[in-house]
């Protein structure tokens, strides 16, 4: 399935759109391709783009004072990514954003996606779907690990998202749980 399939399909689970208003919104997106390692948002940089993820796996991460990592969010395929504060506030990035594997991205400026919301009431419907989704995800992910263990963050990880134990690296597996490389792999 190509990108255009693939974010068509994505849409469509929110919203009918007829084909030509879906090749209407799909003029707004650019397909950007990204190298392993590569970097597509640093900390300081002015954020214009959100990204749709096609192919691949990227992450976003803070890195804090003290030089370690915390990993906000792995986005594979049919996922969005950014640093959603920068891009809505216009600051600069707290975040980084760089690929765990070679990607393919769509990305959509923060004026392309007003200006579709305020031309096309389905697809203001859907990122305020997609919003509202991302906040729930936000909390249940802060709720586990008010709640839980590492080893019950790590079931509740792999039972949700399987295909990450392929994709991630151990060591950032572990960066997003919270704990050390060692302490995964006793779990």
């Amino acid at each position: 399935m190509n990108g255009h399939e693939l974010l068509q399909k994505h849409i469509s689970k929110t919203v009918t759109l007829s084909d030509d208003v879906f090749e209407y919104v799909l003029s707004h997106f650019k397909e950007q391709h990204f190298t392993k390692g590569q970097t597509i948002i640093s900390a300081g940089d002015k954020v214009q783009h959100e990204y749709f993820v096609v192919a691949g796996c990227l992450k976003s991460f803070y890195i804090n004072e003290d030089v370690k990592m915390f990993i906000l969010q792995f986005s594979m395929p049919n996922w969005w990514a950014s640093d959603f504060e920068a891009l809505y506030s216009g600051e600069k990035a707290k975040i980084h954003v760089d690929c765990i594997a070679d990607a393919t991205v769509l990305a959509l400026s923060n004026e392309d996606r007003e200006k579709l919301c305020r031309e096309i009431h389905e697809m203001e419907h859907f990122f305020r779907w997609r919003t509202n989704k991302g906040y729930v995800a936000t909390q249940k992910r802060l709720l586990s690990f008010m709640n839980n263990n590492a080893k019950q963050r790590y079931e509740e990880l792999l039972t949700q998202y399987p295909q990450l134990y392929n994709l991630v690296p151990k060591h950032l597996i572990a960066a997003y749980l919270g704990v050390s490389r060692e302490t995964l792999s006793r779990l």
